[in-house]
């Protein structure tokens, strides 16, 4: 992969990233993921582990890499690998999240695994955090997940603590959830601080099953912003692991869609992704090597308008598709 300019961000990035999401603690929502980590939780053996698969994304070609404060020890595995590997900070792109607290105490069953939280207060004592394990390394700084009910773009004092991280030379962004995800975008876009847009970047789900958010990201991208899209795979209902009997007309359609391009699901749902003009970098979410050696083949695929049709009748309505995911087990 070629590291390409992130819009006008002043950063490259590669078209596909690796989320550590999965990778930093041992309970995630992904389908199927108590079995990626073979429900061994030692710290030790989850840091050799995800330094398994940062290798296997480094050897793809993959040099933009996402964490977050409340992905558990993920900022931390990050750090260490990129240490022990010697590479430099010129030669990847790193983004983190801060509004977020991880709360699960490294177990599976919690009562909360993360707490939101979008005030001052957080914001300062995680960019500590953040820059105390990323150091030099960390490019992009984002609010995890800004909704309108949150409140946070309304924060005057969040918004120039922001703008003053901006002026020190991160670039400032935000990720976005929920069916809402368009209006806080448009909203986001219009904040200036300056005289300049407080906002570099926006991290939204876009996918074969969620599509509500492309104006507004088209929009974005337009307007300058760096795209990048999580959730590719709908946390795993967009690949083999899903065998929900009800989605299971849906999974043949993506099946026969798959086999006629040669590739596995995942990959041909990524590849709609990476066919999206204002998308400039696609998150895959592995958390094994060899489904990130899968999530790769999306490359391969050559995107035309009929598969689209062809795939079209998978949306949900945004509704659905949120409730859907907000059901899905912690594993």
């Amino acid at each position: 992969m070629i590291r390409e300019r992130f819009n006008q961000t002043g950063l490259k990035v590669t078209p596909l990233g690796l989320g550590l999401a999965a990778l930093g603690r041992p309970g995630y929502i992904n389908l199927g993921h108590a079995a990626d980590l073979s429900g061994d939780y030692d710290v030790e053996k989850m840091e050799a582990h995800a330094h398994g698969v940062l290798d296997a994304a480094w050897a793809g070609g993959v040099r933009y890499f996402d964490a977050a404060r409340s992905y558990g020890r993920a900022e931390q595995f990050l750090a260490s690998w990129l240490r022990a590997r010697a590479i430099a900070p010129e030669a990847v792109t790193v983004g983190s999240k801060w509004g977020y607290t991880y709360t699960a105490g490294w177990r599976i069953e919690a009562e909360k695994h993360e707490v939101k939280d979008h005030t001052l207060p957080v914001l300062r004592r995680q960019i500590g955090e953040s820059r105390a394990l990323l150091g030099g390394f960390l490019n992009l700084y984002q609010i995890h997940s800004a909704t309108l009910d949150s409140g946070v773009l309304d924060n005057r004092e969040v918004l120039a603590a922001l703008a003053d991280l901006r002026d020190e030379g991160l670039v400032i962004g935000l990720s976005l959830s929920g069916p809402a995800q368009d209006k806080t975008l448009l909203k986001a876009i219009d904040i200036r601080s300056g005289g300049a847009p407080l906002f570099g970047a926006v991290q939204a789900t876009w996918n074969l099953l969620a599509r509500e958010a492309g104006d507004a990201l088209r929009q974005a991208h337009a307007a300058g912003m760096g795209v990048i899209i999580k959730e590719a795979l709908a946390n795993g209902r967009l690949t083999a692991r899903n065998d929900d009997p009800a989605f299971a007309a849906r999974r043949r359609l993506l099946q026969d869609a798959a086999d006629d391009a040669g590739v596995t699901i995942d990959a041909l749902a990524l590849a709609a992704v990476l066919a999206q003009p204002w998308a400039d970098v696609v998150l895959s979410g592995a958390a094994q090597a060899a489904h990130l050696a899968s999530n790769l083949r999306a490359l391969d695929v050559v995107w035309r308008d009929e598969l689209d049709e062809r795939l079209s009748g998978l949306v949900e309505a945004p509704e659905q598709y949120w409730r859907t995911r907000g059901g899905l087990d912690w594993n």
